[in-house]
């Protein structure tokens, strides 16, 4: 039988894949979902077929997730101001029970949907599950209401749904000490999730290529920064706006014992794949 070139050319994918599934083979890593990899339909298919190979081949993938575009949905529909403090969202204890149905509720459950539909076997979770996000009120300067920073996170729940085989899906809401329910800034908790767990890999999506030294040049591109420089870039206005927190994160992934912490853009399909089975990835590693 006649091979086909097209047949040689996916073989000599697989070749060159086989170090890195070899080097992720029952390893965690942390997938931070989000963007407009979260809400262009065929980004979201590209994402979830991706985690479904990589739990194929014996990537122990969890998936933490957002949903801020369908909180401001939820909060139009039922006729409710979105108000913005700071350039923060209030959240008021309305406001905080809608959070709960959406991210908890709809998005969590669409997320488990369409990873099953893919062939995988995804579980849904949040952080009131197992008490396994506990937060207190942010301290800060302005008053958030019901906004959360995290004081403990205990993983054990999500090992059981690992050992078991699934994918657990995890929407970043958490309570206090007296159940009351807070919304949790998901870059956050998927950094400290993924220190808790010890994972090989934490994955930020984005709507940004990476970091540049030139936010209106790409050929300015860094793919790598050690993050003793972090706090230089936030001075000079190379990491600025948005991207603060998410370097953050990624900053504190790192120094919690995370091995790789990578920002990628979430637009370009099948992103993870390139990142992760390849040598020059496809997004800002910090190290």
């Amino acid at each position: 039988m006649d091979i086909s070139n097209t047949e040689q050319e996916q073989a000599k994918v697989l070749i060159q894949a086989l170090p890195y599934m070899q080097k992720y083979y029952d390893k965690i890593v942390v997938v931070k979902y989000g963007g407009n990899a979260m809400i262009n339909d065929e980004l979201k298919q590209a994402v979830m077929s991706d985690i479904v190979l990589l739990s194929l081949i014996g990537i122990k993938v969890v998936l933490v997730h957002g949903g801020g575009p369908e909180i401001t949905d939820m909060l139009n529909r039922v006729g409710k101001e979105t108000k913005f403090v700071g350039g923060l969202r209030y959240t008021d204890k309305e406001t905080a029970e809608i959070v709960q149905m959406v991210l908890a509720g709809k998005v969590n459950k669409e997320l488990v949907t369409l990873l099953n539909r893919n062939k995988g076997s995804a579980i849904g979770l949040c952080g009131l599950d197992g008490n396994m996000i506990k937060v207190q009120k942010m301290q800060s300067s302005i008053d958030l209401g019901y906004v959360g920073e995290i004081e403990k996170i205990d993983v054990t729940i999500i090992h059981d749904c690992i050992d078991k085989g699934y994918i657990p899906v995890i929407a970043t809401v958490g309570c206090d000490e007296n159940g009351d329910v807070y919304n949790i800034n998901a870059d956050t908790a998927a950094s400290r999730i993924a220190s808790e767990l010890g994972a090989e890999n934490i994955i930020l999506m984005t709507d940004i290529k990476g970091v540049l030294l030139d936010k209106n040049d790409p050929q300015t591109f860094v793919p790598t920064v050690n993050i003793s420089e972090v706090p230089y870039l936030i001075k000079q206005g190379i990491i600025s706006d948005g991207m603060i927190p998410k370097v953050e994160c990624c900053v504190e992934a790192i120094r919690r014992g995370v091995n790789r912490a990578v920002m990628i853009d979430g637009r370009t399909p099948h992103s993870i794949l390139i990142e992760i089975f390849s040598n020059e990835g496809i997004g800002t590693m910090f190290v």
